[in-house]
């Protein structure tokens, strides 16, 4: 089947979907249904899926277009890892649909059946704070069917008053109690419940770069398709939170599969939250603390061992400590600002995420309410990240990255600059322009900048 073909059947499935402003959900599967269902592009079937939820059925779905490229830019030496140099377009597909069923009182089951297509600038390669979050580093050149999320969920009430649902696709929209506790098991990303922001959390509305979708110094546990095994407990009150959760790890850097020694292998994960009201504007702060034990070198043992070990230690396992520090804040209706710090030890490998080991991010979001598009957004944030010194002294020794590598190394700090337009076209469908700068490409003052420029298409129910 052709692109254009698979495009005009997938959006043909999705338009039903009533809009709503998508709010940080990691990259969202779907939208769901708010208001009258006379709102939605197709009344009839949206009333449908009402029923079917009331009924105790979900069904969501989404489907996301990235074209990318960027022109010529500076680069008198380039390596196995570094982006390349000649002007350069790349795009990817990524189709969701979400199936739930509930169970019991509080008990529900989710499956996300997924198809993608589709390469990253370089395949994925060249920059810590890589321009495109829908671009995985498996690219493939036909449509590759996977399923990225299937777990199951327990929420207990621990409070008798309700509030309302938090735009979560990923959940039934019936009220959820105000105090409760959540258990989930399964398959799923582990940024589907740490490190969510209001304004910067999902490329599929948001914020394209990884490092301004997730604390980019935070080597989050995932394969290299971006998702994980895992179990999570969560306490919510509206005020406060705490998450905790433990999760399979990569069996080798940046790996497909999961290291099946879970006694050995794991990250374990808790976050702390805050939540918050002034005049009636929200705001939020997350404190994150992660351990991994993977099969990850030190940096000294990598140079004792030799460089073909990156991809395993040969002798075992070691252990990584991770912190990131996220908050938002609505300044206005329209208007809101956001951030990040994140660090992890730097004295082994990252493993998982991308190879960065201290990250500052920051930016700006508004509704385009002043000019008459509420439904509209405009961006701006940035990212900055730094190695620890012995990444760098890998990187300048000729050592490749699983992201980053251009065989050799001037060191200084790599910046992100990314500002996007997000148009609401009509009920379910959206349209983005994207421009990004990154300056010191993989941490390398010799090549770039590099500019690069996005078209999103999105629709979703």
């Amino acid at each position: 089947m052709s692109l254009a073909r698979l495009l005009l059947a997938i959006f043909a499935l999705v338009l039903p979907g009533t809009a709503i402003a998508q709010t940080g959900r990691f990259q969202s599967a779907g939208t769901p249904n708010v208001g009258s269902p006379e709102l939605a592009l197709f009344p009839g079937l949206a009333a449908l899926q009402d029923r079917l939820e009331d009924q105790g059925w979900l069904i969501r779905g989404q489907a996301t277009f990235i074209l990318q490229g960027h022109p010529r830019f500076r680069s008198p030496y380039r390596g196995e890892a570094s982006l390349s140099p000649a002007p350069n377009a790349r795009n990817t597909f990524s189709t969701d649909l979400v199936l739930g069923r509930r169970l019991w009182h509080g008990a529900e089951v989710v499956v996300n059946a997924s198809v993608t297509r589709g390469f990253g600038v370089s395949n994925s390669v060249g920059a810590a704070a890589f321009p495109n979050n829908e671009a995985f580093r498996l690219g493939s050149t036909e449509p590759y069917f996977f399923v990225p999320r299937a777990f199951f969920r327990q929420t207990i009430a621990l409070s008798g008053d309700m509030v309302p649902p938090d735009n979560d696709p990923l959940r039934f929209t019936a009220p959820l109690p105000r105090e409760r506790i959540t258990i989930t098991a399964g398959k799923f990303s582990v940024w589907d419940i740490f490190d969510d922001n209001r304004y910067a959390h999902d490329a599929r509305t948001q914020f394209l770069n990884w490092a301004l979708v997730g604390a980019a110094g935070f080597d989050y546990a995932a394969d290299a398709r971006g998702w994980t095994n895992g179990v999570a407990v969560e306490w919510d009150n509206g005020k406060w939170a705490v998450r905790t959760g433990v999760f399979q790890v990569a069996r080798r850097a940046n790996g497909l599969f999961l290291d099946p020694s879970v006694t050995r292998a794991f990250q374990a994960l808790v976050s702390l939250e805050r939540f918050w009201e002034v005049n009636g504007r929200e705001g939020a702060a997350r404190l994150i603390y992660g351990y991994s034990r993977t099969r990850q070198s030190t940096w000294n043992q990598l140079f004792r061992n030799g460089f073909d070990t990156f991809e395993q230690n040969p002798n075992g396992y070691e252990g990584k400590n991770n912190l990131a520090l996220s908050f938002d804040q609505q300044i206005t209706q329209d208007l809101g600002v956001f951030g990040r710090l994140s660090w992890n030890d730097g004295r082994t490998q990252n493993w998982m995420f991308t190879e960065t080991d201290r990250a500052v991010s920051a930016g700006v979001s508004m509704h385009g309410t002043r000019w008459g598009r509420p439904l509209d957004t405009v961006a701006l944030g940035g990212n900055v990240g730094w190695i620890s010194a012995g990444r760098r002294r890998y990187l300048e020794a000729g050592g490749i990255g699983f992201i980053v590598g251009d065989g050799r190394l001037n060191y200084t700090p790599e910046v992100a600059i990314e500002t996007y337009y997000n148009m609401r076209v009509a009920a379910g469908i959206d349209v983005a322009l994207n421009y990004q700068a990154i300056v010191n490409p993989a941490y390398n003052q010799d090549r770039g900048p590099v500019h690069l420029l996005a078209l999103r298409f999105r629709t979703a129910f």
